[in-house]
């Protein structure tokens, strides 16, 4: 991170093309010529990768809440970043969960606060499941790697629809407007009061853009 801070490069030893070949390869296990693709946040960019450097495989595109990458677009203040990086108190479920509820906090859309014991719930399944601080670290530094996309969007080809909260602290709504202009004939929906998540109550408003894009293709 501090590497990033100066404007140096950063290297990831496993990075957001590989994961999108990784996509790639799923498709071909299941004999899949061609899908719709909906990434959100850092899938949005895995997503971006899939679309320039898979045109072939992908049918169309819709990208939540996530960006281009340019160094000149705002970043998210202090509070957040401090959120997004701190660390729980211990690895024990209880203070996981704890940790992520007060990230969902300050990331989350602010017109649509969430069922807190559903989603504690739903959080301490996550936590048994699959909580892995090193995987993390990792997705953050292909992240961090990767940098700009900028150059990579004109080569999309599939229809594509952008999706962002408009009250979104951790990826400001610029990066959406950003987003859209780089991608030929993509469309924008910036959504009143949606944060960095995916309220319940917004999950038909992203099918909708998912068929949009689709019907496009």
């Amino acid at each position: 991170m501090r590497r990033y801070t100066l404007h140096l490069p950063v290297h990831a030893p496993y990075q957001l093309q590989d994961m999108a070949a990784d996509a790639v390869g799923v498709l071909d296990a299941l004999g899949i010529p061609a899908a719709h693709v909906c990434g959100a946040s850092m899938g949005g960019m895995i997503a971006q990768h899939l679309g320039a450097r898979h045109p072939t495989r992908v049918k169309s595109l819709t990208l939540l809440m996530t960006t281009s990458g340019a160094r000149y677009l705002p970043q998210p203040r202090w509070p957040v970043r401090q959120a997004l990086l701190a660390r729980p108190r211990s690895s024990a479920v209880p203070d996981v969960v704890a940790h992520l509820e007060g990230l969902l906090r300050v990331i989350g859309s602010p017109a649509y606060p969430p069922d807190a014991l559903r989603q504690r719930e739903r959080l301490e399944a996550s936590v048994r499941r699959a909580w892995r601080p090193s995987g993390t670290a990792r997705q953050l530094l292909a992240i961090v790697a990767d940098g700009d996309r900028s150059a990579l969007l004109a080569g999309i080809r599939a229809p594509t629809e952008v999706v962002h909260g408009a009250a979104d602290p951790l990826v400001p709504p610029a990066a959406a407007t950003d987003l859209a202009a780089k991608i030929p004939g993509a469309a924008l929906e910036l959504v009143p009061g949606m944060g960095h998540d995916l309220p319940l109550a917004l999950l038909p408003r992203m099918a909708d853009a998912i068929q949009r894009a689709a019907r496009r293709a």
